[in-house]
């Protein structure tokens, strides 16, 4: 029996039955492995390779800055002043404990269809939470739209992961997407800097990057699990049809022909391609997490290529 299964849990709320759907026995009994898994992972290494660093008064030294009055002069760089006649300070590296932000992207195109994105990028964020708060890291979950919508308070310890549950079992999908105006408000209400996981289609009309940019110009560092679903890739359509963009509302008539459905699949490959690209590029994590994929698996996978756990 694992540690989720040995908490006692009373009679059940509708927002409770509602959760056990979406993390039922079997989910948790999969966490219990994964948090296993992490510990292998991670055994051997010392706990400090895990944790945000910030300039303060520790021990290794990170940088200079101008001296400015009232500095203490015991920061002063002597060797500088004497080679260059500049007053400059000291400034060092000290530890703090991993702060994970998982941010959940809700709007409409993560719930099109049967809404399989939205249910997967849950699963993906309670998984990585529950190994993160097992780690003793501090753990918080928000939703995004085209705006910051709902913040469970951070929180630590692996018994914790219940209130993670029942948040993101609450979060309701609405909102266009608009990733840059949401990670502003994001960055501007956390101030404690750590590891940023963004959870999301990158549906984005503006575009994926500057969302992205956000966290890394404010000294996050972002992580980004791209939530996907093959069958958008392939749309069973024919003939005369209405489109309409699930967020906005606005419609075209289209013909569909294959050639058509043949040029958007290859356009789609292009967008999921671009995306990888980018984030490479600017040395940020990136995984695909198509929903086809069982969501133990790609943890696994997170796991291997050692983007998580560091």
């Amino acid at each position: 029996m694992g540690f989720l299964d040995s908490i006692f849990k009373p009679k059940k709320s509708a927002v409770e039955a509602a959760t056990e759907e979406l993390f039922d026995d079997e989910f948790q009994r999969k966490l219990d492995y994964l948090a296993l898994v992490s510990r292998k992972v991670f055994s051997g290494r010392n706990r400090a390779e895990r944790r945000t660093k910030k300039s303060g008064s520790g021990i290794e030294f990170a940088d200079h800055r101008d001296y400015q009055p009232g500095d203490d002069f015991r920061t002063l760089d002597w060797n500088v002043y004497r080679r260059f006649g500049r007053l400059l300070v000291r400034l060092f590296e000290e530890e703090e404990d991993l702060a994970i932000y998982f941010i959940i992207d809700v709007s409409g195109s993560m719930a099109f269809g049967d809404g399989a994105k939205l249910r997967y990028a849950k699963k993906i964020a309670a998984a990585l939470a529950y190994v993160g708060l097992a780690n003793l890291d501090r753990v918080s979950v928000v939703s995004t739209s085209d705006q910051m919508m709902d913040r469970m308070q951070e929180t630590r310890g692996k018994a914790r992961i219940f209130k993670v549950f029942r948040f993101l079992t609450e979060v309701q999908p609405r909102g266009e997407t608009d990733l840059e105006s949401a990670l502003r408000t994001f960055v501007a209400r956390h101030k404690r800097r750590g590891l940023a996981v963004l959870v999301t289609d990158l549906y984005d009309p503006k575009g994926f990057e500057a969302g992205i940019n956000v966290l890394r110009y404010n000294k996050f560092d972002p992580f980004v699990l791209h939530v996907t679903d093959e069958r958008e890739a392939k749309p069973e359509l024919a003939g005369d049809v209405l489109l309409y963009d699930c967020e906005s509302g606005d419609e075209r008539e289209v013909t569909v022909t294959a050639k058509v459905l043949e040029k958007f699949a290859a356009v789609y490959r292009d967008y999921l391609d671009e995306v990888e690209r980018f984030c490479t590029s600017h040395q940020v994590p990136y995984f695909r997490a198509d929903v086809g994929i069982p969501f133990d698996e790609l943890v696994l996978r997170v796991f291997r290529r050692g983007g998580f756990l560091r």
